[in-house]
């Protein structure tokens, strides 16, 4: 068994895979001040819920969008399981051609999306990643990365307007039953849901132009249910892609 484990500036999710399998996922929220011991006792813990001991893992693979907390996650690796972890960026092989004016600069999280979406779906594809930021990735059909756009995400959007806006509320993430809301929150909850939804399928229109290509898109991360639906372009929702990702580069650095 070995450890995936994908750090975002929003969440951290972990995921226990067997081979191929994957057992079990976690999804925790990123504390930029924890540190090694405290996050030592939570993957514990995490662990003894399904009954996995932290010595039956064989080996750990890191992407993180958080280089804050990268020592402090190397040294919980060391520490508690043991492992020096694999970790995303320059050195490993991901088997990604990157298209990329300077490749270092796209995110290990985009880096790791597009190994999975390829793996599983060839190309041409767009990935949609509904993160802290929302991200579109752009592969061609020969499984190159062309690279893509980056808007803010939905989280940091809607809590922009309850800060700026006065007498604007914080609101639930909640998609209402009609474009018109006939109040404040479903005013805004309309604004945000379908908004987003319409932004998507606008960028991947200029995509497709760019690209000469119908591309095929997929959706990941924790709010794709809730945008894709309302969507024309996006096809498929996988919120294990980035896991599946970090398990193939694992494999492919054995």
């Amino acid at each position: 068994m070995f450890l995936v484990v994908d750090v975002g500036n929003t969440n951290i999710v972990l995921g226990i895979y067997r081979g191929k399998e994957l057992l079990h996922h976690f999804r925790i929220s990123t504390n930029r001040q924890a540190t090694v011991d405290e996050y030592g006792v939570l993957i514990h813990n995490l662990f003894d819920m399904v009954g996995i001991r932290a010595s039956e893992m064989e080996g750990v693979i890191i992407s993180s969008v958080v280089p804050p907390l990268m020592h402090v996650l190397e040294e919980l690796c060391d520490k508690y399981l043991h492992h020096k972890p694999l970790v995303v960026g320059p050195g490993i092989k991901t088997g990604l051609n990157l298209r990329y004016e300077n490749p270092r600069e796209v995110g290990a999280d985009r880096i790791v999306n597009a190994v999975a979406a390829i793996e599983k779906y060839g190309g041409p594809l767009v990935v949609v990643d509904f993160g802290t930021a929302t991200t579109f990735d752009c592969i061609d059909a020969a499984g190159n990365y062309l690279g893509g756009a980056i808007v803010p995400g939905i989280g940091i959007s809607t809590e922009a307007l309850y800060q700026r806006a006065s007498k604007l509320p914080r609101i639930e993430l909640e998609k209402p039953k009609k474009v018109i809301g006939r109040n404040t929150v479903h005013a805004m909850q309309a604004g945000i849901i379908f908004g987003y939804a319409g932004q998507v399928d606008g960028i991947v229109e200029r995509i497709a132009r760019e690209m000469g290509a119908k591309p095929k898109v997929i959706a990941t991360g924790g709010l794709a249910e809730l945008i894709a639906s309302e969507t024309r372009s996006i096809e498929e929702v996988n919120s294990q892609l980035t896991l599946e990702g970090l398990r193939i580069i694992y494999e492919r650095n054995q």
